[in-house]
C-alpha cells in the first residue's frame, strides 16, 4: 500500500515523500479513504504513529479539489488543547501543502493577538487553535465559523481533561449543521463515547491498537526509591549514562522548577516547559532540546502533550501520574514511529498503588528494581489511600484558572471538571451530513 494507492493527489503524494515516508502507516491506511469519502470519523492510535497526518492529508486535498479561486473563507477548523500541538499540527499541514494552493494559520494563547489576526483578515482555508484563543479571536469579529466543512478535534481525551467541552460546543454552535467530524483520541472512554454521539453523525470507528497500549519498541524500568533520593538518583542516572536527550515528567509545575534548578546545579543543562512559563521561553526550551543544545527537558502532562520529539531516547517518570492513562501519553513521547526508547519511572513507597493502577490498563508488570546506594526506607502510606479515605477517589486535582499574568495562558490553565451535556446535543451540533460544498461568492 502507498500513499498514491489511497487516492491521494500528486501534490500530496511528493510532499510525504519529500519527508521521507513512502508508506502509510495503520492509522493514516485506515482514517484517510474514509475521510476522503466525506465520512465521520472516531479514530483513537497510539501517540507517534502518524495520526496528524492521517487527517491533515485528505482534508487538504478536500479543500485543494474545491477552493474558489478567488475568495478564501474558513473552510477546515483543527482544534488542539495546547499551545505546542496547535505548532506542530500547523507546522505538518505547512510542509504537507507546500505543492497545493492553500493557505493556513494557526492561533493559540500567550502571545500577542494582533498578528493573528492580521493573518486571519487576509483569508485562510484551514485553521488550526487552541479553544480560549479561538473564542476570544471570534468575539473580537477576527474569524467566522460560517462556512466550516471540516472539523477536527486533535487530542479530544485531553480536551475533556482540561475542561474545554463547553468551549467546544460553544464553537460548535456558529457552524454549519452539515460539516465533516473527525474526532481523534488516545483512548474511547465513555465521556469521549459521550463527545462523539453530540458531535459525529453515524461514524466509522478507527482504532489501530488496543487501548491504553505501548509502542512494542519501548522498554519500561521501574527503580524503587525513596522521595527524598530521587534528584540524586536523576543526576547519577544521567551522568554514569552519559544521557543527551532526556524528557523527564514531574506532576506539577513548582516540581518541574525545582528539579530544573538543582540539574543546573549538578552542572547538567536542562530546562521546564509548564503552563506558566511563557509561549516564548516554552518554544526556546523545546527548541533547545531538539537541537541538543540542552539535555533534559523538565514537563508537566498538559505542556507535553504534543511535544514531536524525533528519535526520543529515554522518558523519566520522576513522579508518577496519578491518573495512569497519562501514563501511556508520557512514555509515546519515546519509540515513536517505530524507534526504539526506554521509559523509567522513580517510585517511593507512596506511589506504589498509581504503579499498580498503571499495570493494569498495561496489563503487564512494570520491572523493579533497586539500585546500589538508593535502598528505600520509607514506609508512608501510598497517597491513593489517603485521598480515597477523603471521597476523592481517582480525581485530579484541579488547576487553577489562569490568574491574568500575561506569561501564561487560558488555553493551559483551564479548571479541569467533569464534561458537561446539555440535553442530547449542543446548540449547532450537526444534525445532517455531509460537507457544505464550494464556497459561494462571499466574503467574511
Amino acid at each position: 500500500m502507498t500513499f498514491k494507492d489511497l487516492g491521494l493527489s500528486a501534490a500530496l503524494v511528493k510532499a510525504v515523500e519529500e519527508k521521507g515516508y513512502t508508506k502509510p502507516s495503520p492509522i493514516q491506511e485506515k482514517a484517510i479513504p474514509y475521510i476522503l469519502e466525506g465520512k465521520d470519523i472516531l479514530a483513537s492510535a497510539q501517540t507517534g504513529t502518524g495520526k496528524t497526518a492521517g487527517f491533515t492529508l485528505p482534508v487538504l486535498q478536500y479543500l485543494s479539489e474545491t477552493k474558489h479561486p478567488k475568495y478564501r473563507p474558513l473552510r477546515a477548523l483543527v482544534l488542539t488543547p495546547t499551545r505546542e500541538l496547535a505548532a506542530q499540527v500547523y507546522d505538518n499541514v505547512r510542509e504537507y501543502s507546500k505543492y497545493v494552493n492553500i493557505k493556513s494559520a494557526v492561533v493559540f494563547g500567550g502571545v500577542n493577538a494582533k498578528p493573528q489576526i492580521a493573518t486571519l483578515k487576509n483569508g485562510v482555508d484551514i485553521l488550526v487553535a487552541t479553544p480560549g484563543r479561538l473564542l476570544d479571536l471570534h468575539d473580537r469579529k477576527a474569524v467566522s465559523f460560517k462556512r466550516v466543512d471540516v472539523l477536527i478535534l486533535d487530542e479530544a481525551d485531553r480536551m475533556l481533561d482540561m475542561g474545554f467541552v463547553r468551549d467546544i460546543n460553544k464553537i460548535i454552535s456558529f457552524m454549519p449543521e452539515k460539516r465533516q467530524n473527525l474526532m481523534f483520541s488516545a483512548t474511547f472512554s465513555n465521556d469521549i463515547k459521550k463527545l462523539a454521539a453530540t458531535i459525529l453523525r453515524n461514524p466509522v470507528s478507527v482504532e489501530t491498537a488496543p487501548q491504553n497500549s505501548t509502542a512494542k519498541k519501548v522498554t519500561h524500568k521501574v527503580y524503587k526509591v525513596d522521595k527524598k533520593q530521587k534528584t540524586e538518583l536523576a543526576i547519577k542516572l544521567i551522568k554514569d549514562n552519559n544521557w543527551t536527550q532526556v524528557l523527564v515528567f514531574t506532576r506539577t509545575k513548582h516540581g518541574a522548577n525545582k528539579l530544573t534548578e538543582k540539574l543546573i546545579k549538578a552542572g547538567i543543562s536542562a530546562a521546564a516547559i509548564h503552563g506558566n512559563k511563557s509561549q516564548g521561553a516554552r518554544t526556546k526550551a523545546l527548541k533547545n532540546f531538539k537541537d541538543n543544545s540542552i539535555k533534559i527537558l523538565v514537563a508537566t502532562d498538559i505542556a507535553a502533550r504534543g511535544l514531536d520529539i524525533p528519535l526520543l531516547p529515554h522518558v523519566i517518570n520522576f513522579e508518577l501520574p496519578n491518573v495512569p492513562e497519562d501514563y501511556v501519553h508520557r512514555i509515546g513521547r519515546t519509540g515513536r514511529a517505530g524507534a526504539a526508547g526506554e521509559a523509567i519511572s522513580f517510585v517511593c513507597s507512596e506511589e506504589v498503588e498509581y504503579q499498580s493502577e498503571i499495570e493494569k490498563i498495561l496489563k503487564e508488570k512494570l520491572n523493579s528494581s533497586v539500585l546500589e546506594g538508593f535502598e528505600p526506607t520509607d514506609t508512608a502510606p501510598p497517597k491513593r489511600a489517603a485521598t480515597q479515605s477523603k471521597g476523592s477517589f481517582g480525581k485530579k486535582k484541579k488547576q487553577r484558572p489562569s490568574n491574568g499574568n500575561p506569561g501564561s495562558s487560558s488555553d493551559d490553565k483551564r479548571p479541569k471538571r467533569k464534561p458537561h451535556f446539555k440535553g442530547n446535543k449542543p446548540a449547532g451540533a450537526t444534525s445532517g451530513r455531509g460537507r457544505t460544498g464550494a464556497p459561494k461568492k462571499k466574503r467574511y
